[in-house]
């Protein structure tokens, strides 16, 4: 019977409790307790079920492909509908110049910027499962596109049907040029769209937790300063070929410096006059926050303003200042991209599809968690998907979550989706009426625009000393994250970076931390001893723990570091052992030896004097007694200390396995081989607070025999202690009897 009573002292306003029970090994639990009957389904049987289909189901399904069939019908239009009004006009603002901006950003024509900003973010609407993320253009997607369509389609590309000696200098051959751009960046819209669709529906959503915080943070820094030096030429006015792959911002930095005369003066004081009223735009809204009703729009301010200057002062002809150039009114019609460039754009294609997600996902918990609701990963897979794949069709590239734009979105009161689906109508009309309007827009422009959004990601740098400070593991993934993705290219540089970050996850618990516990007096707490002055280890008992799993990775330092820290190393005990053994035999040999040797002088002598010489000779040269030499007795110190000692001071160890998650075949081995070898030296080793699942893992292991049984497993540290107690004073009692 279980007794349990909890009061609280006077003097002290905590909380005791006191537990009369039973030491519990595993065998005895299981025999109190009575599992639960469950039939297990076979294959063809889950099949069915899953297969199986209700009113119910479907309906479920239904909503959960379709989030806004659930949402759109209880909108409370009075409530709800303005603020998403005012958020979905504010985004939309912020959207088209970011739209133009980053098409740059990915070597195609500022419209398809446009077309990016509205049709994925059109069927988020429908899709997504997030209020208050802004889908669309992003520069770190951008950059990513921009680096595999200009290693695809390369500046010296040479097109069919003209003189090569003047090509370069063609507007035949830029357009040619770009076209082939587009189509490659269309394809890998659609087949990164396939990727995260697929993962979707397959439920693959967990992908996204390998790309951790540090590892992000890395990356999308090294992304910041690979945008910032693809913005200097168009910065600058200056003309240079497009790099990518491996120590592409060392050749881009080269170029720009190599022509840094030819820079265009006009288009150098535009574009530095556009940063500085941004960054001031920013910080009023920044310092403004809470008395504006909505962030100044400073970036379709500057569009507007530079528009207009451009082409009063006509820049372009005048000054030579590279402008926007045709923005085709209406949309273009679809068209399938080209499949036959899906092997050469494969693996790129993945890194962006788990980027953007990975993107998307963690803004969009960022909002849930505020908001209070719920976001489904895999649904978010799902959309972002849809977005991309259908997307393509109509000529947009690559889209995520921007950080910006859905900040504004929130911030501005936007509630549901509708806020999305209203900036998406406002990028339609700019896109149907009055697009041409902007085709005097200096390039320079939408350079500094890129450049000022990239101040929330160069802040990140400061994340050095965090790291530095909290965890160096995670300082050492931001490091290698940023230095690979900075030299070695976005896709590579991501690879590396996954890589390094699940070597560090192996290297943690392949060297966990060891540590040997001992009792909080008077309580069942058990913590290091090396930590805490009040804790002691009980007499002739060894607790041991070590952070981690036991697998195969890190066995053999568990085995060494049981050793290391118990002090009590079996086979150098049996080694010691082995030796004083062969010693006494080697004196026993000799001692009868010299009985045989006295025997002769006894029969060969006559006189009793040279009898009683013999007698005390044979005396004298330590015959065995009893079966027993005397001289083995007298053992060298370091034989006493590892041959003796743990037989008289150590009688118990404990394994505490509150830590350990999973355990191996090899560490299933390396356990049992624990077990057997210390108990040749006399040290009974039980293992405590081990989990159900473990348990069923060493049972599939066949663990259990009948040498190792589940006598050995406790349900706590301190059960596992008074059983070895009992165990001990048991095993002293016929010994004090003699």
């Amino acid at each position: 019977m279980e007794h349990a009573q909890e009061h609280e002292t006077c003097h002290e306003q905590t909380q005791r409790y006191c537990v009369e029970r039973p030491v519990y090994n595993q065998e005895l639990l299981q025999g109190q307790l009575h599992r639960r009957e469950r039939t297990p389904q076979t294959l063809r049987q889950k099949i069915a079920h899953s297969c199986r289909c209700s009113s119910k189901k479907a309906k479920s399904h239904l909503y959960s492909f379709l989030p806004i069939l659930k949402w759109l019908p209880r909108y409370p239009v009075k409530e709800y509908l303005l603020g998403d009004i005012i958020s979905g006009i504010s985004t939309g603002v912020m959207q088209l110049p970011q739209g133009l901006a980053y098409a740059l950003l990915a070597a195609v024509p500022p419209v398809f910027g446009l077309y990016s900003s509205f049709y994925p973010v059109f069927l988020y609407t429908f899709f997504g499962t997030s209020k208050h993320i802004s889908i669309g253009t992003f520069a770190v997607i951008s950059m990513m596109v921009g680096g595999v369509a200009v290693r695809q389609v390369p500046d010296e590309m040479v097109s069919v049907g003209h003189n090569s000696t003047n090509v370069t200098d063609s507007f035949e051959y830029y357009n040619a040029r770009d076209a082939k751009r587009v189509q490659v960046a269309v394809t890998l819209a659609f087949l990164s769209g396939v990727i995260q669709l697929c993962l979707g529906l397959l439920r693959f959503g967990f992908v996204a937790i390998y790309l951790t915080e540090p590892l992000v943070r890395g990356f999308t820094t090294a992304a910041a300063v690979h945008v910032f030096t693809s913005q200097l030429k168009y910065l600058l006015g200056i003309k240079t070929n497009r790099y990518s792959g491996p120590l592409s911002v060392v050749y881009s930095i080269a170029a720009v410096l190599s022509k840094i005369t030819t820079t265009n003066i006009a288009a150098l004081i535009v574009g530095l006059t556009c940063i500085v009223l941004l960054l001031i735009g920013k910080e009023i809204n920044l310092r403004f926050k809470k008395k504006l009703p909505v962030p100044i729009p400073m970036e379709i301010i500057v569009v507007i303003i530079g528009t207009g200057v451009s082409a009063g002062m006509n820049l372009s002809e005048s000054y030579g200042v590279d402008v926007v150039g045709n923005i085709p009114q209406g949309l273009c019609a679809p068209a399938v991209p080209e499949i036959q460039l899906i092997p050469a754009i494969f693996v790129d294609a993945i890194a962006i599809a788990i980027v953007g997600f990975s993107m998307a996902v963690s803004m969009a918990k960022i909002f849930a968690l505020k908001h209070g609701y719920t976001i489904d990963g895999n649904q978010e897979l799902i959309a972002l998907g849809i977005c991309n794949s259908v997307g393509s069709f109509f000529q947009s590239f690559s889209v995520t979550c921007s950080m910006s734009r859905s900040l504004v979105q929130e911030s501005t009161g936007g509630k549901t989706q509708i806020a999305g689906a209203l900036s998406s109508i406002m990028v339609l009309l700019v896109l149907v009426a009055v697009g041409y309007l902007f085709e005097p827009l200096p390039q320079t422009v939408l350079a500094a625009i890129v450049m000022v959004n990239l101040k929330g990601m160069f802040k990140q740098f400061g994340d050095i000393a965090h790291f530095w400070r909290t965890s160096k593991i995670e300082l050492a993934i931001w490091v290698v994250a940023f230095v690979a993705s900075l030299f070695l290219g976005l896709d590579y540089g991501l690879l590396t970076a996954v890589a390094f970050a699940v070597i560090t996850v192996i290297y943690r618990t392949q060297s966990p931390q060891y540590r040997i516990l001992g009792q909080i007096p008077d309580t069942d707490i058990y913590c290091d001893v090396e930590e805490y002055e009040e804790v002691k280890e009980y007499p002739g008992i060894k607790i041991f723990q070590a952070n981690a799993s036991l697998y195969f990775a890190n066995s053999e330092s568990y085995t060494g570091a049981l050793k290391k820290k118990t002090g009590v190393d079996p086979c150098a005990i049996l080694a010691a052992r082995r030796k004083a053994q062969k010693r006494h035999a080697r004196e026993i040999k000799a001692a009868n030896q010299l009985r045989k040797k006295a025997v002769l002088k006894l029969v060969n002598s006559s006189t009793n004097d040279v009898e009683a010489s013999v007698k005390h000779e044979i005396a004298n040269d330590e015959l065995p007694v009893n079966g027993k030499n005397a001289s083995v007795q007298d053992t060298s110190p370091d034989e006493h200390e590892h041959f003796v000692e743990p037989k008289t001071n150590i009688h118990s160890l404990i394994l505490d396995f509150t830590p350990v998650n999973f355990v191996d075949s090899v560490g299933a081995k390396t356990l049992k081989s624990i077990i057997k070898e210390y108990k040749e030296v006399g040290v009974h080793v039980c293992i405590a607070s081990c989990s159900g699942p473990v348990i069923n893992e060493l049972t599939r292991l066949n663990f259990f025999d009948n040498t190792v049984t589940r006598e050995l497993l406790f349900h706590s540290i301190h059960d596992a202690v008074l059983a070895c107690q009992v165990k001990d004073r048991s095993a002293s009692q016929p010994n004090s009897d003699l």
